[in-house]
């Protein structure tokens, strides 16, 4: 008879103070019957294992900070002793990504939450978020099978949110995300940008969706990264007050003309008043220049190099990459020289790199 094969698990001393991190990632566990779980522990990582029950002695590592069931065989029903752990009532990192879970699990008994992962899930519905702690910084429910966007308002606090790759038709309820900074929603079936008034949005990336309009980012100052790839946008439009963007991808759409950012090379500012084209303080005129560093355009429909370096007048000294690949343009004679003269710092034309 073959003997079964046996794993060597890492054991800890529950005496070494030093004992507060265990990774067990990729060890084909089945349980953690030969697992010491010392009480001193602040992080236990069971990533890639093959778990389907959770080992009650959990539940009592009272100093534990961050848990990672990523990548196992939990069911909904498996994890419903979470509910009852309050020795862990301090946790602050919960990543149940890619397991078997149908329904967001009830975690409302950590009440300092900081990051909740249930990405690459069975989960069709956002009900029960209203019972996560409103401590929550980071939320990921990525490839999932979410319809609608509910049970986020108490996220006062709230810097990220990822819930691409759903079924999502409509932008809504994010109106009291006054903290967010990155919106990931690429993916989806969005056919309207709807950001209802934040602000603070550093970052949107809402590729591979339904749009036919860049139109609704106007208000959104502090943007700094704006996904639209993958969409059906024919026109730039919108982009003129986002003084802060650094990153532009709007490749494979519609777009026949590069339009609309000659304008990010004045920042429409006053202490009492807004100004077109410069702001005054103390009395005098001020010019903020554009930050645009990539500009992403390949794959749409641009005919000619003609009016380029009008289009970026504001953004000859900053740019460094562009991307104009699989457009009419490209086809130009001498296209990568013309670019480069048009962009004397310019460090990538497409697939090609400059020392």
């Amino acid at each position: 008879m073959e003997e079964e094969e046996t794993i060597a698990v890492p054991v800890n001393d529950e005496d070494d103070p030093s004992s507060t991190l265990l990774d067990l990632t990729s060890y084909q566990l089945h349980d953690l019957d030969s697992v010491e779980l010392p009480p001193s522990l602040t992080e236990l990582d069971l990533t890639a294992n093959r778990l389907s029950t959770l080992d009650p002695r959990i539940g009592n590592l009272s100093h534990l900070q961050k848990l990672s069931l990523r990548q196992n065989l939990f069911s909904d029903a498996a994890v419903l002793p979470l509910s009852s752990w309050n020795a862990l009532s301090s946790l602050e990192e919960l990543v149940l990504r890619d397991n078997q879970f149908k329904n967001i699990p009830d975690v409302s008994v950590f009440k300092k939450l900081l990051v909740f992962d249930v990405a690459f899930n069975e989960i069709s519905s956002l009900h029960g978020l209203s019972r996560v702690s409103d401590t929550l910084k980071e939320l990921y429910v990525s490839k999932n099978e979410v319809a609608m966007i509910e049970e986020i308002e108490h996220f006062h606090q709230l810097q990220l949110l990822e819930l691409g790759s759903n079924k999502l038709r409509v932008m809504e309820n994010l109106q009291s995300l006054e903290n967010l900074q990155e919106l990931w929603l690429g993916r989806n079936r969005i056919k309207v940008v709807n950001l209802c008034g934040l602000k603070c949005i550093k970052k949107i990336s809402l590729q591979s969706n339904r749009l036919t309009s860049m139109m609704g980012f106007d208000g959104c100052v502090a943007l700094e990264e704006l996904y639209l790839s993958h969409n059906g946008i024919a026109k730039m439009e919108g982009l003129s007050s986002l003084v802060n963007l650094r990153v532009l991808d709007v490749s494979s759409n519609k777009i026949t003309l590069v339009d609309d950012i000659v304008n990010l090379t004045k920042y429409l500012y006053s202490t009492d008043n807004l100004l077109y084209g410069f702001a005054l303080v103390d009395s005098l005129p001020h010019i903020i220049y554009c930050r645009l560093e990539d500009l992403w355009l390949n794959d749409n429909q641009i005919a000619s190099l003609e009016g380029i370096a009008e289009a970026v007048t504001g953004s000859k000294e900053k740019l460094t990459t562009i991307y104009l690949e699989n457009n009419p343009c490209a086809k130009t004679p001498n296209y990568t020289g013309i670019l480069r003269k048009i962009f004397p710092n310019i460090q990538q034309i497409d697939s090609d790199i400059f020392s």
